[in-house]
């Protein structure tokens, strides 16, 4: 049995869950530590074995697409062209250093989460304090508990002097939990479990001891370790579309080199020859550039990104952006400002003078304090001190001064009370603050109008509905009183016959661009879901008041997700907007079941609960600001702002991305079709090979290359989020896509062609020139072509500067080849005639002239269309 795992301690008694570990207050003695240690190991997180630098260099060789680039590289040594194989053999080698180190970026989080145990601990050890290495501690060990210790280990609590204890890393919520001893009835989930301490939380007030219930992997940090393990990564739909396209390119290209091969021998061709046209076949079909280009747009969106708030850790996961259709929103700090806020008062009494001594006593009967002008304390402390100054701008240590506290009783979680003691108008005022139940049950008395009357039923239910009018709204509501005394001390006997001041109802409010932000999204088509540890009535009082809560929704919480079964899950979860006081597996279940349902989901977390999580999601948002580092580290995209209206506007810089890269891939693609039906072309008519291999890879890999990357920066459109999102399942290679492809690559090659034909009536390695030229420079123009689908006077030719910077550095890279003579013996080009580069430049200009002129005549027709509606 796994204690720890298997046993629910806080249902136990103390005496209990000692005789059940085998141990006492003082302590276990060195024999039980020893035979502890040995029986269940050292307090550590265990870490999956990683794949090594070579490992995962040689892994990205396994592409088929790389394969046969390897195979040209081995012929065309063959063939004595030592030019092109190192040339293609850079190519492919510098793929593979940058996929090895984009993959050791990754996967650092159980290296965060094993910084979250305390080196130290303090224990009790045969009868005497001791410190030790936390990961030194065994079951049954003591722990000494105080304000500021990172609690080592889980443990059940013994004894608690007003313990409380920061669960943020675990539940989500930034409020510290008070801490009990005694035992609690039924199944509560990890948030509710307050007679228990967890590894990884930290301790923020009061001191406790706690007897260790597990250690290591076998802590609520050690099961979170667990599933991040268990949980691999999706790939994104682009990879998706791009292994797919690129399997099914690889396969094409094969079937036709084996064809001209077996044809050019057939006819009789030396077999060099016949293996130099299959050379260039592959070298013309495979988009050597495509796997920079696809990365570049992805680095240069993301640059764009980190600028408005979003940084992407993951390159590849940009793109996923744009297939969004489930934003998982944590409450806390990402949809509200994770500041605690006064939203309303509710006054006992009549008058101005009992508005003015309920916020007097919200300010004195409170630990907070002021530190260059920054209030510093418990969360909703300090909300009341923010709100007393805002009402009246005075100085806080002024007032402080003119009121000094004589006496106080701290806030214990069995009273549910705090008093402090004061001189106000020359009398000794005690003022208490609490829950309302505890406050209104002592109450004998009402404040009105600076005097005070007897309490009545009446007066009692107008509060108590008052307090459950709050509650319903979500609102945290404390209680207010005071009682006049005649000396300088305070015992707990004076907590009695308080005269009821009035209540201040609080809450964590929503950001003032969330229900914006929230809005854009259901425009888009992006349903947003709230999954948080806060109380059920909390969240959905925020989710309504955002929009995430709309008619026919509903709310659930974790032990009511766990009464669900994946089936019936499966048909309600589309009428779930709200997840309350959920836990790391539930989270992992419900982005799982949305998956399992086709969408691509986006999770937000902060804290170490929320880690496997965000490494499930296909999108895993990270705060910036309060996240911890394991969710940093688990997370594909951090905001640095922690804020939801960030997540929409990345979707809108997501999908931008993507259509730019599939335009990128269309340039490519359209003109490397019009490589391969010009190869392809003159081996059927048993001609000289057009292209020599150098040639194709200085097209593919220079003159490609800088148009490509000018696609990737154009501009997104006005009304991308009024478009639904991409299915994830959408493939790159559509029909309408491909036959563009065609069409556009068939235009390029039959001008190449005439162009060759008509170098062919000077010479072969004149029509290889002129083919050559005719091509690139195609290409080049062709760039205008692909920014898009409007025509270039639509658009705009100035719209996007890049696109006419690379137009201008790719001629002069081109020209440059053509006409300096070391590079002609380089490139294998001979010198042309004036008029033959003419030629050149008149065939390579015809596509564009033609493709534009389509879409010129196409959007007068539609214009007219629309002025006949």
């Amino acid at each position: 049995m796994k204690i720890g795992v298997r046993d629910m301690f806080y249902k136990m008694s103390t005496e209990e869950t000692l005789e059940q570990l085998n141990s006492s207050k003082e302590g276990l003695n060195e024999e039980q530590i020893k035979a502890n240690e040995e029986k269940y190991g050292l307090n550590q997180l265990a870490e999956e074995r990683r794949q090594g630098v070579l490992s995962v260099f040689f892994s990205q060789f396994k592409d088929l697409l790389v394969l046969i680039l390897l195979v040209a590289a081995a012929v065309s040594i063959f063939t004595g062209d030592l030019e092109s194989t190192l040339v293609i053999l850079v190519v492919i080698v510098l793929n593979a250093v940058l996929g090895t180190a984009q993959h050791f970026k990754a996967e650092m989080s159980l290296n965060s989460l094993k910084k979250l145990s305390s080196p130290l601990a303090k224990v009790m050890r045969g009868g005497h304090r001791r410190g030790i290495e936390a990961a030194h501690i065994v079951v049954g060990d003591i722990l000494v508990l105080e304000a500021g210790d990172v609690v080592p280990a889980d443990g059940r609590l013994l004894e608690s002097y007003s313990l409380q204890v920061n669960e943020s890393s675990l539940t989500g919520e930034t409020e510290s939990v008070s801490k009990i001893t005694d035992a609690i009835e039924g199944n509560v989930v990890l948030g509710d479990q307050d007679n228990m301490v967890f590894s990884g939380t930290q301790v923020t007030y009061g001191r406790g001891l706690a007897v260790v219930t597990g250690i290591g992997m076998n802590t609520e940090l050690g099961k979170i370790a667990q599933l991040m393990n268990e949980t691999k990564e999706r790939k994104t739909p682009l990879q998706v579309s791009l292994d797919a396209f690129g399997k099914k390119l690889s396969f094409i290209i094969l079937i036709i080199c084996a064809g001209i091969l077996g044809l050019c021998i057939y006819r009789g061709m030396d077999l060099l020859d016949s293996l130099m046209f299959a050379v260039a076949l592959a070298v013309a079909a495979i988009p050597e550039a495509l796997s920079s280009i696809v990365t570049i747009s992805l680095a240069l969106g993301t640059s764009k990104m980190a600028k408005e708030n979003a940084i992407m850790k993951n390159l590849k996961a940009v793109e996923s952006l744009g297939c969004v259709s489930i934003i998982c929103s944590d409450k806390t700090g990402t949809l509200t400002r994770n500041k605690m806020t006064v939203r309303d008062l509710f006054l006992a009494g009549k008058g101005e003078d009992s508005k003015e001594r309920l916020l007097l006593s919200a300010l004195l009967c409170n630990d907070s304090s002021v530190t260059d002008g920054k209030v510093l304390g418990d969360p909703t402390e300090t909300a009341l001190v923010e709100y007393y100054l805002k009402e009246h701008g005075e100085n806080y240590a002024q007032l402080c001064s003119r009121y000094p506290r004589i006496a106080e009783l701290p806030f214990d979680s069995d009273r549910k009370l705090m008093s402090t003691l004061q001189q106000i108008g020359g009398e000794l005022v005690m003022l208490t603050k609490g829950a309302v139940d505890a406050m209104l049950h002592q109450a004998s008395f009402i404040y009105s109008n600076g005097q005070e009357r007897p309490i009545t039923q009446e007066d009692i239910q107008l509060a108590q509905e008052q307090n459950h009018a709050y509650s319903e709204k979500g609102l945290r509501v404390l209680a207010f009183a005071q009682k006049k005394l005649n000396k300088e001390t305070l015992e707990l006997g004076d907590e009695t016959d308080f005269t009821f001041i009035g209540l201040m109802a609080m809450q964590d409010p929503p950001r003032e661009e969330s229900k914006a932000a929230v809005a854009d999204c259901l425009t888009a088509g992006i349903m947003p879901v709230m999954i948080t540890g806060d109380h059920k009535v909390t969240a959905s009082a925020i989710a309504e008041e955002v929009g995430i809560l709309r008619p026919g929704q509903r709310a659930v919480t974790g032990m009511e997700l766990d009464e669900i079964s994946d089936q019936q899950l499966d048909k309600d979860i589309a009428e779930i907007a709200v997840y309350a006081r959920v836990t790391p597996a539930h989270k992992i279940r419900i982005v799982d079941a949305w998956q399992k349902k086709g969408h691509i989901v986006a999770m937000t977390g902060d804290g170490v609960n929320d880690a496997p999580a965000l490494k499930k999601a296909d999108i895993g948002v990270a705060m910036g600001i309060t996240g911890t580092d394991v969710s940093k580290d688990a997370a594909s995209m951090i905001l640095t702002d922690d804020n939801f209206a960030t997540i929409v506007k990345a979707i809108a810089n997501g999908r931008n991305i993507y259509s730019n890269i599939k335009n990128s891939i269309k340039f490519l693609l359209s003109g490397n079709t019009s490589g391969i039906l010009a190869v392809v072309y003159t081996s059927l008519m048993a001609l000289p090979i057009p292209f020599m291999a150098v040639h194709l890879l200085f097209i593919n890999l220079i003159t490609d290359s800088l148009p490509a990357i000018a696609i990737s920066m154009e501009k997104p459109k006005a009304d991308l989020l009024q478009e639904p999102p991409r299915r994830s399942d959408e493939p790159i290679l559509t029909k309408n896509f491909l036959t563009e492809i065609g069409i556009q690559g068939l235009l390029i090659a039959a001008f190449t062609l005439a162009a060759y034909y008509q170098g062919l009536t000077i010479s072969t390695a004149t029509a290889s020139t002129m083919a050559f030229a005719t091509l690139c420079f195609a290409r080049l123009w062709h760039g205008f072509n692909s920014r898009g689908k409007q025509s270039i006077f639509k658009m705009g030719l100035l719209t996007n500067v890049y696109s006419l910077g690379a137009f201008a550095l790719g001629t002069l890279l081109l020209f440059a080849v053509l006409l300096i003579d070391p590079l002609q013996s380089l490139f294998q080009t001979v010198d042309l005639s004036q008029g033959n580069l003419t030629y050149v430049v008149g065939c390579a200009l015809a596509p564009t002239v033609l493709i534009q002129l389509s879409r010129v005549i196409r959007e007068l027709t539609q214009r007219k269309t629309n002025e006949v509606k």
